[in-house]
């Protein structure tokens, strides 16, 4: 098992690139289950969590292959309805490939999700909606059981936002007979991605990026080529690197227009953050202010920059808290930075930290994909020796984030543990 080892205070700079969105990746990867023939795709982010997925796919038939980057998914036999545990356990949104096979085959398998431990995530809401829809549901086992004779459009109101619930139906209306609306839906950016590659392949979707999104049903959909877009969490995390590290860096490929929340809450930490030419010029400051932030969905300050946040602000000046609104068990890295001298207390689902003047090296333990992002982070700024162990978590959504750093100027190395 690798560990990452940090010798932190050196001041990040250079120019990096943002690689593609795994959020948009692993959605459009399963889109393809809804129609015959071969589909192409461009900027695919080298990740575990993508490999996964492509597991899965080819478990229920799919043919997927790979050359310079480009990866080719052809779903014309689909031979298999069954997602089993082994692979689903590994990452909830195995779960997407339900809607699009009860679509298309009238029919799944699929297990219930497993994942990072930030929380039950419940799929109830995809469940109901499938039901609304004309499925029937049965959970037996540990596995979900969904059959139709064919789905039909539906109004479907979300209790409460949900981007793989609104992914999920979305692909499933796509070839349900009539007109589906999703209301109170989700409005990331990858959901919009997906929408676009669903209206290339022929479907009929509207609305994509607002919280109503219309779909009416089409008989079959066709193959499409696409390129995938910059991961805006992967872009949000290398801005923090340049600030705790006073950093001056480039931004290449990010998707700025996408992240107006987090560029908003860093400026006024006193972050400079600027477009430049075919970038986004990223520049930290000595003094970092204290900045409250309450996660929400989009537009508002994604949840999935809350670790990483934490960390910039555990060396601020002054007091800030950060309410994390979205998942209940989202605090795990709390006690790993705390271990680094940061001083951060929770109280309900807030936390209140107090910033110091310094962070200091130790062996700390990854519990998520984020998290994993902010150890290293805090690695970066710390003085000494950071070792972080069970890095497979940040594998799964970061692609090369440690030779990336490494080429701003980190002092950064992966090693085997034990050595």
């Amino acid at each position: 098992m690798d560990k990452i080892v940090i010798r932190g205070g050196e001041r990040l700079i250079g120019d990096v690139g943002v690689s593609g969105s795994k959020n948009s990746t692993l959605p459009i990867f399963v889109s393809c289950l809804l129609n015959e023939g071969e589909n192409v795709f461009s900027n695919v982010p080298d990740l575990r969590d993508v490999q996964t997925i492509i597991k899965v796919l080819r478990n229920l038939g799919v043919g997927v292959s790979q050359e310079e980057g480009v990866y080719r998914i052809n779903a014309t036999e689909v031979s298999s309805d069954e997602a089993p545990y082994d692979l689903v356990k590994t990452m909830r949104a195995s779960i997407l490939v339900l809607g699009p096979l009860v679509a298309r085959r009238k029919k799944a398998t699929v297990s219930l999700p497993g994942g990072c431990a930030i929380g039950a995530r419940p799929i109830n809401l995809h469940l109901a909606g499938l039901e609304v829809m004309g499925a029937k549901i049965d959970l037996r086992h540990g596995y979900i059981e969904a059959k139709s004779d064919g789905l039909k459009g539906a109004t479907i109101s979300f209790d409460t936002v949900t981007v793989t619930g609104t992914e999920n139906l979305m692909m499933a209306a796509a070839l349900a007979k009539g007109r589906t609306v999703l209301q109170n839906a989700a409005m990331e950016p990858e959901v919009v991605d997906l929408a676009n590659v669903l209206n290339k392949m022929g479907a009929k979707v509207t609305g994509a990026g607002t919280n109503v999104i219309e779909i009416e049903g089409v008989k079959s959909l066709h193959a499409v080529e696409h390129r995938i877009i910059p991961d805006r969490i992967e872009a949000g995390t290398l801005m923090v690197a340049a600030g705790l590290t006073r950093g001056n860096i480039k931004i290449l490929q990010c998707p700025f227009s996408e992240m107006e929340m987090v560029v908003h809450k860093l400026r006024e930490s006193g972050m400079e953050i600027e477009s430049e030419g075919d970038g986004i010029r990223t520049v930290g400051t000595k003094r970092i202010r204290s900045v409250d932030i309450k996660t929400q969905p989009y537009p508002g300050f994604p949840t999935d920059m809350q670790a990483q946040f934490m960390v910039l602000m555990s060396l601020a000046r002054g007091l800030s808290v950060i309410s994390e609104t979205i998942f209940e068990n989202r605090f795990i890295h709390v006690s790993e930075l705390r271990r680094m001298g940061a001083d951060i207390r929770i109280q309900g689902d807030s936390a209140i930290i107090q910033g110091v003047e310094s962070l200091g090296g130790a062996p700390v333990m990854a519990t998520d994909l984020r998290a994993s992002a902010s150890l290293v982070l805090a690695g970066l700024a710390a003085d000494g020796v950071t070792e972080v162990s069970r890095v497979y978590h940040l594998d799964r959504g970061y692609e090369a984030l440690d030779k990336k750093l490494a080429k701003l100027g980190a002092n950064i190395e992966r090693v085997k543990e034990g050595d």
